[in-house]
């Protein structure tokens, strides 16, 4: 909120009910999708206290430290800076993970790969999560960002070794924040280089999955404009038809999986029938699927080495 702003509006308290009644008004007109959210989360970061205290202090009246805090983060929100960039985190499924503009904001769709993963390592269909949680599975985890994927899965598999890998030193410097964060690192190992040739020389894995950039390069320019100008285009740019990266994983991953290993690889939906009729015509795998995420749209390919 400016001074003008301040000044123009009605004089009394900037309570905590009146901020997010102005922050939300002015964040709508400058084009957030989700203002009212955007409000909550920002006054709740500057305040240092969790969303659900805004309401129960909802007429309280704010500090200046606060204000100014609030003043920063709305100038920098209404400027399409992404809301995880400005408070440095994000949830993925439901754990808290640091973020920058190093790396992709994790979003709900990539959970589809951890529930299909957890799918994939049954090894019959009367096993329960427990018994899958036990197995010393090896996985790894390509372009891994924020190392979201790798880490929730280590918490979702207490007995299983991870490798991550990015291209990105920046990326990995996150990732290894977020292994801390969450007392990880002596089970996921992080190495940096292009796809698969940090796995040269490794045992095989019984699980890859990545999320690498898929989007073309000539849909970058009409992604939302917090995505387009913050987001790494490293992360994000797949090539002419955003398959540059997702080709070799599928001619080569099943070089570094066990008999019987699976792959699942994250892509747009339009991206479907190609990635389709490219996997068909290798002949390593016994199995192609396509998995739909939330909003029931293509999201994973699903991919088993023959045994």
């Amino acid at each position: 909120m400016t001074a003008d702003s301040q000044a123009s509006a009605n004089s009394g308290q900037w309570t905590i009910r009146k901020v997010l009644e102005w922050t939300t008004a002015h964040l709508k007109k400058h084009g957030s999708a989700t203002p009212r959210l955007d409000a909550e989360v920002l006054l709740a970061h500057a305040r240092k206290c969790h969303r659900i205290q805004l309401y129960t202090h909802y007429d309280e009246e704010l500090t200046e430290e606060v204000r100014a805090s609030m003043r920063d983060l709305v100038q920098r929100r209404a400027r399409q800076e992404p809301v995880a960039y400005l408070v440095g985190e994000r949830e993925f499924f439901s754990l808290p993970f640091s973020v920058n503009a190093d790396v992709l904001i994790p979003r709900p769709d990539s959970e589809t790969l951890i529930v299909e993963a957890i799918s994939c390592l049954k090894p019959t269909p009367a096993d329960d999560t427990a018994s899958v949680a036990s197995r010393a599975w090896r996985i790894v985890d390509l372009c891994t960002g924020s190392g979201c994927l790798a880490i929730t899965l280590a918490r979702q598999l207490p007995t299983a070794q991870l490798i991550a890998t990015d291209l990105s030193d920046k990326a990995l410097a996150v990732a290894r924040q977020n292994l801390e964060r969450h007392s990880l690192a002596d089970r996921v190992e992080l190495r940096q280089g292009s796809l698969l040739k940090p796995l040269e020389n490794e045992p095989l894995f019984d699980l890859i999955v990545s999320n690498p950039p898929y989007i073309p390069t000539a849909d970058i320019e009409t992604l939302e404009e917090d995505v387009r100008r913050h987001e790494p285009r490293l992360a994000l740019d797949g090539g002419a038809d955003g398959m540059d990266l997702l080709r070799p994983l599928i001619t080569e991953g099943a070089k570094h999986l066990l008999p019987g290993g699976w792959m699942l690889l994250e892509f747009t939906s339009e991206q479907a029938p190609a990635l389709m009729n490219y996997a068909h015509a290798q002949p390593d795998w016994s199995l192609v699927q396509v998995v739909k995420d939330l909003s029931q749209l293509p999201r994973v390919l699903k991919l088993q080495k023959r045994s």
